[in-house]
């Protein structure tokens, strides 16, 4: 992709600027005077592609912010279910669990500072250029677009740290302004918005200037990225009452329900600013522009499939869905697709690596959140894997049957692009792909309109004047390209609109780096966790009705074996073949369907002495993410459970809870930007304290 050569070519930014990779050891940020670098519009725009360059790195879009940070939630589980990730705790497993202390590497901040320091250093040099101060046009864009990715830097920074060190314009040469204690959010959510707001005017949409598409930031990006950033200005997350004690402005999460993991403990609790309908109006306004506008280059793909196939094959969408991409470059970056996707067997004659590894999947109870006819589904959870087939005495794909460890189906390793499968087909190690991060979506615009102006009491079927659609029928444009025109399944939603808005994102989202922060964002992150924890039980028990979303099954509504067809060359299964849906007394045509058994034959009425996987998995379960409560009591679960005994016996010898407080959704700050903040830094939610 083009921008993937520029970035790569001009090694960009290390000619012009340099920031060091902690914001708390910062030098002078100019190795040449911004007097000459921003008074020339080329060397501008090597700057600002010096900033885009931080984009793919490693600690950002590259990888952690695209895989392992998506952390465990309902519907995806980053590094799987681990045996007891209160033990692991300077790992992504510890991380994605909700627990880590000080000392975990794997979560640190500075390359996302610095990609806000470089990004503060092109604004002030813009402002202060003279080049700019004459109106030059592309001076304006430049700024809009240094304005977005500082917002953007700051604004991932807030939202896995919390309050965090914050100014608005670039490190001084003697780092007077360097060294400094946390802000609260609600000042840097306040200013990242006014920035964005100012930054949306000076830019161009996809296609209206001959440089900017989806790989550089344009005015549908920035305006849907301001969107999302004032429905997380206006949203719930964990407070520090203990630093941050005088709350007037700030609204304590009401609890109505008595969820023993929302309880305030310690000075700790969970809030969102009074004015947050502000920010809903902001969100609902920027989005109805985008959707309304003449000008919009932007819909929905009408193939769902062809998003991902697209993506992977380093092409454009056409539809320009993708509002903006992170450029990565073959060989050089990007870890999506080869941590995550669909799953292949290395040493089969397609590199030593495979594909599609586990560092995110997902489990049944998302399999079984999706309606049979929604086209989502398998691109949501992937069941088969791309392996040598002894019995068939070839590769093809082989179904699996973990129901802890479904595959993301958004990524595959026959839809890459040549340049990648030539170099991953001789490589030894781990080769990046190239395949872009996907940060926003045409369809993520249309649902954060319907879920803002739900939320802000406009009705569902009022249209609104600027977008000239309805909460409803942004909803169910998205639900069309999932079912097709025409399908019954459209309108069939749950009657709650905004519980059918948090299913909608979660079936038209998954695996995308959104789901963990939208449930946080909402205050659900806990409760929607432990639906999931409770759904998964009953699946491995096979004797409790199982709610799943806004589906009800019944364990005689699963198969014990599935049935399945494969192509006509035999090689990839026909998923609209297998019977997932419901049981069959028998194979229709063993001439044709192979089979496999599903689970409840693996885990329902076991012979005495045979309990020991279901124990373990259920152990594994009810362990997921339990760092974000002070502390967990499944004593009433397991009684309904005809293994509960024995799930409890071992679970008593698991660490469960964070001991500190409830709702710790937040990452820890690494010891040594700690220890060079010269006392101005100090972790919180517990994270001080070693276990």
């Amino acid at each position: 992709m083009k921008l993937q050569n520029i970035v790569y070519v001009l090694t960009v930014g290390g000619a012009l600027l340099t920031s060091c990779s902690d914001f708390l050891d910062t030098e002078s940020p100019s190795v040449q005077s911004s007097t000459v670098t921003f008074e020339n519009e080329g060397m501008t725009r090597s700057a600002i592609m010096g900033v885009y360059s931080e984009l793919a790195g490693t600690y950002v879009y590259g990888q952690k912010m695209s895989v392992n940070w998506q952390g465990v939630s309902d519907i995806e589980l980053a590094s799987g279910y681990a045996t007891d990730p209160s033990k692991d705790l300077t790992s992504d497993t510890g991380a994605a669990n909700y627990y880590c202390d000080w000392y975990n590497k794997t979560l640190q901040w500075g390359y996302i500072f610095k990609m806000a320091e470089l990004a503060s250093t092109a604004v002030d040099g813009i402002r202060a250029s003279a080049l700019y101060k004459s109106g030059n046009a592309a001076m304006k864009r430049y700024l809009g677009e240094a304005l977005t990715l500082r917002s953007l830097s700051y604004f991932e920074l807030v939202r896995r740290w919390g309050d965090i060190p914050f100014k608005e314009g670039m490190s001084n040469s003697d780092l007077s302004n360097v060294y400094m204690g946390k802000i609260n959010r609600d000042s840097i959510y306040s200013s990242i918005v006014r920035d964005m707001q100012e930054a949306v005017n000076y830019l161009p949409w996809v296609g209206e200037n001959s440089d900017y598409n989806c790989e550089r930031v344009n005015k549908g990006f920035a305006k849907g990225l301001l969107a999302r950033i004032a429905l997380f200005a206006g949203g719930w997350s964990v407070r520090d009452g203990n630093q941050f004690p005088d709350d007037s402005n700030v609204e304590h999460y009401p609890n109505v329900e008595g969820n023993p993991g929302m309880e305030e403990v310690g000075g700790y609790y969970v809030g969102r600013p009074k004015n947050w309908r502000d920010y809903y109006e902001i969100a609902e306004q920027q989005c109805a522009e985008i959707i309304g506008a003449p000008e919009n280059p932007h819909q929905l793909d009408p193939d769902y499939g062809h998003i991902w196939k697209t993506v992977c094959g380093l092409n454009y969408n056409e539809y320009n869905e993708n509002l903006f991409e992170v450029a990565n470059g073959v060989g050089y970056s990007g870890d999506i697709g080869t941590l995550m996707g669909r799953a292949m067997d290395g040493g089969i004659g397609y590199g030593s690596r495979g594909f599609g590894g586990s560092y995110v999947c997902s489990n049944a109870y998302y399999f079984y959140s999706f309606s049979p006819t929604d086209t989502r589904r398998d691109y949501a959870c992937y069941w088969p894997q791309y392996k040598k087939d002894s019995d068939a005495k070839r590769n093809r794909e082989v179904m699996q049957t973990d129901i802890m460890n479904v595959k993301l189906g958004k990524w595959g390793f026959f839809w890459t692009s040549n340049a990648y499968r030539s170099i991953a087909q001789t490589a030894t190690a781990r080769t990046p792909t190239g395949i872009n991060w996907i940060v926003m979506r045409y369809s993520d615009v249309l649902l954060m309109f319907a879920e803002a102006r739900y939320m802000l009491g406009k009705g569902i079927d009022s249209n609104s004047e600027i977008a000239n659609i309805s909460a409803r029928n942004a909803l169910e444009q998205v639900r069309t390209r999932a079912f097709g025109a025409g399908s019954e399944e459209v309108n069939k939603y749950d009657a709650d609109f905004f519980e059918a808005i948090v299913n909608e994102r979660a079936w038209e989202l998954g695996g995308e780096g959104i789901r963990k922060l939208d449930l946080v964002r909402w205050g659900l992150l806990d409760s929607k966790i432990e639906d999931m924890k409770k759904a998964m039980l009953y699946l491995l028990d096979g004797t409790h009705t199982i709610q799943i979303f806004d589906k009800t099954y019944e364990p005689t509504d699963f198969p014990v074996k599935v049935y399945y067809r494969y192509d006509k060359e035999g090689e990839f299964i026909d998923l609209s073949s297998a019977n997932f849906y419901r049981n069959l007394a028998d194979n229709p045509d063993t001439e044709v369907y192979s089979e496999a058994n599903w689970f409840p034959r693996s885990y329902w009425n076991l012979a005495e002495g045979k309990e020991s996987s279901l124990v373990d998995n259920s152990v594994k379960i009810l362990s997921c993410a339990t760092g974000l409560r002070k502390s967990y009591d499944y004593t009433e679960l397991l009684g309904t459970l005809k293994y509960g005994e024995l799930i409890q016996a071992k679970l008593n010898l698991i660490d469960i809870g964070n001991e500190i407080c409830n709702y710790r959704h937040f990452h820890s700050i690494y010891y040594d930007d700690i220890y060079k903040s010269k006392g101005y830094l100090k972790n919180s939610y517990g994270y001080d304290k070693q276990k």
